[in-house]
């Protein structure tokens, strides 16, 4: 009986426990490499550093443009960057909750298997 009680709590609760865990953990993923407002923000300044708008003689409105380019493609560069690692490690992430999930299922078939394994070494 408590065989079948534990087995019973193993692919219910159990099961479904490990599931939300494995979302909480990829949903945590996802709100530290916030991937929808790097996306959202790609062209902004880099650390939302701007020269604003400037008037004065040309090279002054130049310079401010130049400075504002560079801040903004230094910003894109970075973002990209954190872009592409964040959905490498949520990919990485969901392959290994997948995984542990397989391997939450199977776990209680080892010992039966390694019973059977035992036992047809035993008999050869």
């Amino acid at each position: 009986m408590y065989i079948f009680s534990m087995l019973s709590w193993w692919y219910s609760g159990g099961l479904r426990t490990q599931f939300r865990l494995q979302l909480e953990r990829l949903g945590a993923t996802l709100d530290y490499f916030s991937i929808s407002l790097l996306l959202r923000t790609l062209f902004s300044p880099y650390k939302q550093i701007s020269a604003g708008r400037v008037r004065g003689p040309l090279p002054v409105q130049l310079r401010a443009f130049t400075d504002r380019l560079f801040s903004r493609v230094i910003g894109a560069v970075l973002r990209s960057f954190v872009i592409v690692i964040g959905i490498v490690w949520v990919v990485l992430q969901s392959i290994l909750a997948s995984v542990a999930l397989i391997g939450w299922l199977l776990l209680p078939v080892f010992p039966i298997a390694g019973v059977v394994a035992t036992a047809g070494g035993w008999l050869v």
